[in-house]
């Protein structure tokens, strides 16, 4: 247990921060998935908004920016092979 007021107020802090991350990793997972059932133009449309929601998650340290960029590759690649069939 924390012997300080500082160490206190940090472990305080870290778990709401971790509260915090979970959701909008959470958040950003469903949307994937969301993503992935979609079809042809719903897919396309539905696309810019996942690819933020990624984007902000690597920006907040959630995800390495490099976990984001493949992300967004392989849904680009997803949602372009759904749309064009």
């Amino acid at each position: 247990m924390a012997n300080h007021k500082a160490t206190e107020k940090d472990v305080r802090q870290s778990a709401k921060r971790r509260e915090r991350n979970r959701y909008y990793g959470k958040t950003t997972r469903n949307a994937i998935r969301d993503l992935k059932a979609k079809k042809g133009k719903e897919a396309v449309d539905a696309l810019p908004a996942t690819v933020s929601q990624i984007d902000k998650l690597a920006k907040r340290g959630v995800i390495h920016k490099n976990k984001a960029s493949n992300l967004k590759r392989k849904l680009a690649k997803a949602v372009s092979a759904v749309a064009a069939a």
